[in-house]
């Protein structure tokens, strides 16, 4: 009879277990329409394998009450990816049996209320050439919220004789993304085929590009295009170098940082002429980055004014630098993150099915790695250096502290899971 019970009680437990252990691989979540603000139904959720070149593992679509499950097969981290309307739309899984609810909202090729808060050119010179980095903070503040999504979403023109390095883009909450540049007509036209989501809270929609320009230290005149209502233009150069604005063009000069150069131009509507002419030779100050200069948030000035979302374009020229919010992007770790995260995250091995026309992980040149290890190691160097960026500005009280927990503690388990496999 003991015996009897006892594998009575032991086959229960078992069956308990069992259920817990069903019950942490399940990811769970609602899919919301937050253009209607009800449930979607019948969309396609995708679990991806982000350590097997994001390989799809589990598909599903939602219910009629908006709702999904997913099993995750293993302990590898995983994304959830829902496509909506074309668009695709990301969270990271969440780990505990925490609900994995997915915002996503109708599309459209245009909406009202996009624009483009600062356009940001940081150039130097390099061996004949001049390297350039070009940041677009796109905002879309439509209503009801809309993404824009098209295949020529955001248009964008270089240097008829540039040569593209790499493009990148991020959404109000993910990170950045390796992307294509796609051919927009006339020679330096391109487009990026990536959505622009309704803004969340501050955070917008991030594009950069890298690009070089033959250049012999004598002079080159760029001509910017804007194709939105655009703020601001602003332009960074190392204190060698000569700005020259072009006639009808105005630029204020932003005296602010001691180590950069800084020009404004601002309130620019697309087909408004803007040109500018550098000439003589120099580097960015790599000591400076990563690091609060004078008057950005974090560095010890007394009276210097805060660094509130949406504050400092267009402020008088006696007042801290215009781009001060935007500092941070520009002169940290973001590189660092571009080439190694979207290069590990976001890249796809050949012959690789492409997970949607909004997500081209792939397309752009990134580092090739030989090894997992080698994919271990850069995934390890660029969780540090969020992890540092984050602290960093816990620091400065530009994050809120429920934000920088949920970061921190999502960081930190992956950066465990990394060095556990070192």
């Amino acid at each position: 009879m003991r015996s009897i019970k006892f594998l009575l009680h032991t086959a229960a437990a078992s069956l308990f277990l069992a259920a817990a252990f069903a019950q942490a691989t399940q990811v769970t979540g609602t899919v919301t329409n937050k253009t209607t603000g009800k449930p979607v139904v019948g969309d396609t959720v995708v679990l991806v394998d982000v350590q097997a070149g994001m390989g799809e593992v589990a598909h599903t679509t939602t219910d009629a009450r908006g709702h999904y499950a997913l099993t995750l097969p293993g302990n590898s981290p995983y994304l959830v990816r829902v496509t909506h309307q074309g668009a695709g739309y990301f969270i990271a899984a969440p780990q505990g049996g925490a609900p994995g609810d997915i915002p996503v909202y109708d599309v459209a090729a245009k909406v009202d209320g996009v624009f483009i808060e600062a356009d940001v050119l940081e150039i130097e010179s390099d061996n004949g050439q001049l390297r350039v980095t070009e940041r677009y903070f796109v905002h879309n503040h439509s209503s009801p919220p809309r993404t824009e999504w098209s295949p020529h979403t955001f248009e964008i023109v270089m240097p008829a004789d540039a040569a593209v390095a790499g493009a990148a883009g991020q959404r109000p909450t993910g990170l950045p993304t390796s992307v294509t540049l796609d051919p927009d007509g006339p020679k330096g036209h391109y487009a990026f085929n990536f959505p622009i989501q309704p803004d969340d809270g501050d955070k917008d929609t991030l594009f950069q590009l890298s690009y070089t320009v033959p250049y012999s230290g004598g002079k080159f005149t760029f001509r910017p295009q804007v194709s939105l209502p655009t703020q601001s233009v602003g332009v960074l150069l190392p204190k060698s170098m000569t700005f020259t604005a072009g006639s009808g063009s105005v630029f204020q000069s932003v005296p602010e940082d001691p180590n950069v150069q800084t020009y404004v131009a601002r309130n620019l509507v697309p087909g408004k002429a803007l040109e500018f002419t550098i000439s003589g030779t120099g580097s960015m100050p790599r000591e400076a980055q990563g690091a609060p200069q004078q008057g950005e948030a974090g560095a010890p000035e007394a009276g210097t004014p805060g660094n509130q979302p949406g504050g400092g374009i267009g402020a008088p020229i006696n007042t801290p630098d215009p781009l001060t919010k935007y500092k941070w992007w520009i002169l940290g770790a973001l590189a660092l993150l571009l080439a190694a995260a979207a290069a590990f995250l976001l890249r796809k091995p050949v012959g690789a099915p492409v997970a949607g026309p909004a997500f081209d992980a792939s397309a752009a040149p990134v580092p090739a790695f030989s090894s997992p290890a080698a994919k271990n190691t850069a995934l390890l160097s660029a969780l540090k250096e969020e992890l540092f960026a984050l602290e960093s500005e816990k620091l400065s009280g530009t994050l809120k502290p429920e934000e920088y927990a949920e970061a921190k503690a999502a960081l930190e388990t992956v950066l465990k899971r990394a060095l556990n496999r070192k």
